[in-house]
């Protein structure tokens, strides 16, 4: 008898009051571990967003770009190229960089006025020490070629020299007022430039804001000469005899001084100035920067920018180069930035042979060939036109077809092939060293923009590079009236893109409610595109409007009255008409404009395809359409009251789309023939291969719903259906509150038109009426019962409920999965059928957030799912379906053959999922999450168990693609009231952030980058054997040497001993004036060059003590030779006395 306990009564009582929760009879093997998890960003491809500075090697060869948010590009060769970030109190606007010229070092200078020394001599540059100025704002620096000292200029109008190896402040210092006549009572402003003479390292130039030059003689510290301009200065530079140097002004001149002391320029000229009838120069824009370069001919480049004419209708952006007589004029696109001129020769003595100009603009870089005439461009092999439209949506793609990456290349070669009036040189910029790493498999990067182009990229290998472009807007007539810059969003912008690699089909959504569907063929063909317009349309507003006890649904807002005419608005968009050329590549197969009530545009809002059974479905925020892409005509078009509605939408005519009265529009949009026609023969098809056809989607909805986690597929096998039926799986929720997943039928099966299938479609039909009515009633009794459960609740604050919000009811989430009758006590072979999953789609905020993914205990290489099978019995297997719900607040995993859910998992209450997704790894499947505090979390699938939860990303940094002026803002400020997180925000982030297979994933990181990551560890191993090196061994131009009659007549260069001048013999600095910051790693560095000292103490000890006894030694051999020298010298004397004397006479 079993013993009565209080603790037993307890346990009961729990189980009684606890939801029930379905545990599967027997767990599936997961293999995926913690370990196998790691999160690092790993490749960056793009232009830097807003540039602030510029800096080039020209022994290396490589070219470093600074941008305002702190990041460093670093470019050589295709394939070398790496990228950093200022980090802590520094991570602000890169305002000056310099090389150390083949030193493998590079100096940066930031907004917050600290000093910079990264190391490029690895992989990744890294921050070996930093130097803070507390006292003064720096405005420019200089340093020359083959010295460790930096002149740093200050706003203040001081000049600093820094050690660059110590990054050591040196005593040496030239105060403004030391620089300025003795007769100036006014301050000369910030150092503009600084530059030092050429042919003398003993004079430095320096350039005051207010146009006052000095030549200073840094031995004497004291100002040799000065120059007074008439206008403020913008840049100086020397020519390289030393002889005479030119300075650009803030009125488009440029001032030529000699190195003598003159009141007045020599020259003044204002290369693009207008001369009036009365004859006065018109002033122009500031020239920003000039430079002198010189060839081997003579020929003396001067090149600046900036200087046009200051009237409207004048050019601007322009890059101007002046050979002797000849001026040419180079028109930029974007502003310019900077610019650099590429030399041969890194010594600034001698003649420097320029053969390009680097010019940095504010979305592109550009590269002049100086030795071709008419000055070319070079073609650029970085993707740095990632962002020549906006990037409205993209997609990753990895573990495709071996033959995706040639055929793409194959079609694109004609658009990435050398286009006419580009150079024919090589790309200059070649430094470092890369190997392209083999890879097993490839990856694929598209890319949908504003303009409707859709570009395909290879990013496999560590690089992205173009595949293949194709312009949708070819497909459409140009708008006769669409005016440029009208603040007007784009009717052709993408914003979904869906690609079946296998069938090489392609499905595009634009953002009037236009649907595209492209054939990837390599033949050109000539042919019309079809046209289906599918209106969306309600009967009887009145039922709509009214509430029911089988579909308790608010609906969209839908006028009842009269509408104005700005309702009414026509699609922007007209399909060209007639045949037409489609090249080879993707080519139109059929175009779904969709319209809603009153003929408004309507938004898609998910998208798929499935080319084994010829279907495309799309769902939009009025309901849900399914489209033959074989026969092409649309099977389905039902508004969402109709999909969970308590009546089964074709068990009657079916309504949706609407029979248009006109005749033009009759034919063109599809009927309820054409419905029935294209039913019956897919339903065959369904039926022959003796599986179910299901759409799973996601809804979502305005009203207060339920957890209703039993309402999953509805009982179909305990219904006896063993033929094919097409239904729906449909997750709502609420945007404040909660999420529902629940199953209806999507498309009414007919019986098949074949004899043999008459049967099979007889109970096909039976089993998806007896399905309807199972549904009704469980979605009745689950509403009933469960009206208390919150478990997905979406509201994030009391005063949400107060905002006035547009209510919004659509298609979230939409994808074919497949669904597999069986008879009661008839087994299934799990070896007779291969399962497919359903990968995931987005998980949006607010209203677009929940995802469903069915996937199932198969071995498929390219499903998301688990593998394995599941054994129920001795002798048989079943095969397992499960469902993941993803929604805002939780995540939800629903065994469908007993329809329970069987693991859950809450988010914390503040936090919400912005994009959830499962993707296989090696050894399994999993749930990857980006969350809106910035965590990245990855669970096991089916247990929901926690593998990695760290800090990837603040959902601040992507706020650049929201809609809202005033940005994202934390969800902390919505318990006060303040603002909220606006539907748009995080719908469009979703958009620009993919998770793939393999561990890999990608995001917008700025409106002209690309940012990789993976969350493989086993990947993060093979980063650095990816990239390429940035540095490697150059020998370093010799210094010219002087000739004869130089040297002989005072005209050769003049050395300067810094260390002497700029040592321990200067003094000590000021410590207040700066602070220096060790790196990261120099501590590391510290404790090694401490041991290394101590290693070297004790040698150098050794050394002494054995130079000692080498001195007594050399003491001893000194003394014995001094003697030994005496001996001789005596011997000699008596060899002397002795020698003419005979033996008889000593």
């Amino acid at each position: 008898m079993k013993k009565f306990t209080f603790k037993g009564v307890l346990d009961g009582f729990r189980q009684s009051v606890q939801p029930h929760v379905f545990r599967q009879e027997q767990e599936i093997p997961e293999h995926l571990r913690i370990e196998h998890f790691a999160v690092k960003r790993t490749f960056r491809h793009g232009f830097p967003y807003s540039p602030t500075a510029f800096a080039f090697d020209p022994v290396q060869r490589l070219l470093a770009i600074g941008d305002k948010s702190g990041f460093i590009r670093i470019l050589g060769r295709p394939g070398v190229d790496a990228h950093a970030k200022h980090e802590g109190e520094s991570e602000c606007a890169v305002i000056l960089a310099e090389f150390l010229i083949n030193e493998g070092a590079l100096v940066t200078v930031t907004a917050d006025d600290t000093v910079h020394l990264w190391s490029i001599r690895q992989k990744t540059p890294q921050v070996v020490q930093s130097l803070k100025f507390q006292r003064e704002r720096i405005t420019c620096i200089h340093l020359p070629v083959g010295s460790k000292w930096l002149y740093v200029g200050t706003e203040r109008g001081n000049i600093h020299v820094v050690h660059v190896e110590t990054f050591s402040l040196s005593g040496y210092i030239i105060n403004w007022n030391k620089a300025i006549e003795v007769v100036r009572t006014s301050h000369p402003g910030a150092v503009i430039a600084l530059c030092d003479n050429p042919i003398d390292a003993n004079k430095l130039l320096i350039a005051f804001e207010c146009g006052l030059l000095v030549l200073w003689d840094l031995k004497s510290k004291s100002a040799e000469l000065r120059w007074q301009a008439a206008e403020p200065v913008k840049s100086v530079a020397w020519h390289y005899e030393g002889k005479y140097f030119v300075s650009s002004h803030t009125d488009g001149s440029i001032c030529t001084w000699p190195t003598r002391p003159i009141l007045k320029p020599q020259s003044v000229i204002s290369p693009h100035a207008k001369i009036s009838k009365e004859g006065v120069v018109e002033k122009c824009k500031p020239i920003y920067k000039v430079d002198l370069k010189t060839s081997e001919i003579g020929e003396t480049f001067t090149i600046f920018s900036g200087g046009m004419p200051s009237e409207k209708s004048s050019k601007s952006n322009c890059i101007t180069v002046v050979v002797g007589k000849s001026t040419t004029v180079l028109e930029m696109e974007h502003v310019v930035v900077d610019f650099i001129i590429l030399c041969q020769n890194p010594w600034l003595c001698e003649t420097q042979e320029p053969y390009a100009i680097a010019v940095l603009l504010q979305y592109d870089l550009v590269l002049i060939d100086l030795l071709t005439p008419g000055f070319p461009c070079f073609e650029s092999p970085y993707p740095m036109d990632l962002h020549e439209s906006p990037v409205t949506c993209c997609t990753y793609l990895t573990d495709c077809p071996s033959d995706l990456v040639p055929a793409f290349y194959s079609v694109g070669r004609s658009t990435t092939s050398k286009k006419a009036g580009f150079s024919e040189r090589e790309w200059p910029i070649n430094g470092g060293e890369w190997f392209p790493a083999s890879c097993s498999y490839s990856e694929i990067v598209i890319t949908g923009h504003q303009d409707g182009t859709l570009r395909f990229w290879d990013a496999g290998a560590g690089t992205l590079q173009i595949l293949y472009k194709l312009k949708t807007a070819k497909v459409f007539e140009k708008p006769k009236n669409s005016p440029p810059d009208s603040g007007i969003e784009n009717p052709l912008a993408v914003q979904h893109i869906h690609l079946c690699s296998e069938s090489r089909r392609l499905c595009v959504a634009g953002s009037v409610g236009h649907v595209m569907l492209f054939k990837f063929r390599k033949a050109e063909v000539t042919s019309e595109v079809l046209t289906l317009e599918i209106p969306i349309l309600y009967e009887n507003f009145d039922d709509i409007y009214g509430t029911s006890p089988e579909c308790d649904f608010i609906p969209h807002q839908v006028q009842k009255t009269e509408s104005s005419e700005s309702d009414k608005t026509d699609c922007p968009l007209k399909v060209k008409i007639g045949l037409h050329r489609k090249p080879p590549g993707f080519q139109t197969q059929l175009v779904c404009l969709t319209t809603g009530p009153n003929r408004r545009n309507v938004q898609i809002t998910s998208i798929c395809i499935n080319s084994s059974y010829g279907l495309m479905a799309y769902g939009t925020e009025y309901g849900l359409v399914v489209i033959d892409i074989v026969q092409k005509i649309c099977l389905l078009s039902a508004v969402c009251p109709d999909l969970y509605g308590a009546n089964d939408p074709y068990s009657r005519n079916p309504r949706s789309p609407k029979r248009i009265e006109n005749k033009e529009e009759q034919s063109r949009s599809p009927s309820s023939d054409q419905i029935h026609e294209g039913t019956a023969p897919i339903a065959g098809a369904l039926t022959s291969c003796g599986r179910s056809k299901v759409i799973a989607s996601g809804i979502s909805s305005d009203r207060r719903s339920k957890d209703a986690s039993e309402i999953t597929l509805s009982d179909k096998i305990e219904s006896g259906c063993d033929s094919d039926e097409i239904g729906n799986i449909l997750a709502s929720k609420s945007p404040f509150q909660e999420q529902i997943p629940s199953s209806l039928p999507s498309e009414n099966t007919e019986a098949a038109t074949s004899p043999s299938n008459s049967e099979i479609g007889a109970t096909a039909q039976q089993a998806v009426q007896q399905q309807v009515s199972i549904q009704s009633e469980t979605l009745r009794r689950s509403r009933s019962q469960d009206k208390l459960d919150g478990s997905f609740s979406r509201s994030r604050s009391s005063s949400m409920s107060s905002i006035d919000m547009s209510s919004s009811e659509s298609v979230t989430s939409l994808a074919f999965i497949e669904s597999y009758g069986k008879k009661i006590g008839t087994p299934t072979k799990s070896g007779s059928k291969t399962i497919p999953t359903l990968t995931p789609t987005t998980a949006n905020a607010i209203s677009n957030t929940p995802v469903g993914n069915l996937y199932s205990s198969s071995n498929n290489a390219s499903s998301s799912g688990i593998s394995g099978s599941l054994s129920t019995g001795l002798d048989s297997l079943t095969d397992r379906q499960y469902i993941v719900i993803t929604s805002e607040k939780q995540t939800k995993v629903f065994d469908i053959a007993n329809q329970s859910c069987i693991y859950h998992n809450n988010l914390s209450e503040m936090d919400f999922a912005v994009k959830a997704q499962a993707i296989s790894m090696k050894d399994g499947s999993c749930l990857a999450t980006y969350l809106s505090n910035g965590h990245l979390t990855v669970h096991s699938l089916p247990s929901l168990r926690l593998l990695l939860d760290t800090d990837f990303l603040p959902l601040m940094e992507l706020s650049f693609q929201t809609k809202c002026k005033q940005g994202i803002v934390d969800p902390m400020l919505s318990i006060w009231g303040q603002q909220i997180i606006v539907h748009e925000d995080t719908t469009q982030i979703s958009k620009i952030f993919c998770f793939s297979h393999k561990g890999h994933g990608l995001y917008m990181a700025t409106p002209t980058e690309i940012q990789k990551f993976t969350i493989s560890s086993e990947f993060c191993h093979f980063i650095l054997d990816m990239m390429g090196e940035l540095y490697t061994s150059h020998e370093m131009p010799e210094q010219p040497k002087d000739g004869f009659f130089k040297g002989l007549f005072g005209g050769g260069t003049k050395s300067l001993d810094r260390e002497e001048l700029f040592g321990e013999q200067s003094g000590k600095a000021n410590r207040s004036v700066a602070k220096h910051i060790p790196g990261p790693n120099l501590e590391q560095l510290g404790q090694r060059a401490s041991t290394a000292a101590s290693e070297i103490s004790r040698a150098h000890q050794l050394a002494m003590e054995r130079g000692e006894k080498l001195n007594l030694l050399e003491e001893r051999a000194e003394r014995m030779a001094n003697q030994a020298q005496d001996f001789s010298g005596t011997a000699h004397q008596l060899m002397l006395k002795y020698k003419d004397k005979k033996w008889y006479q000593l």
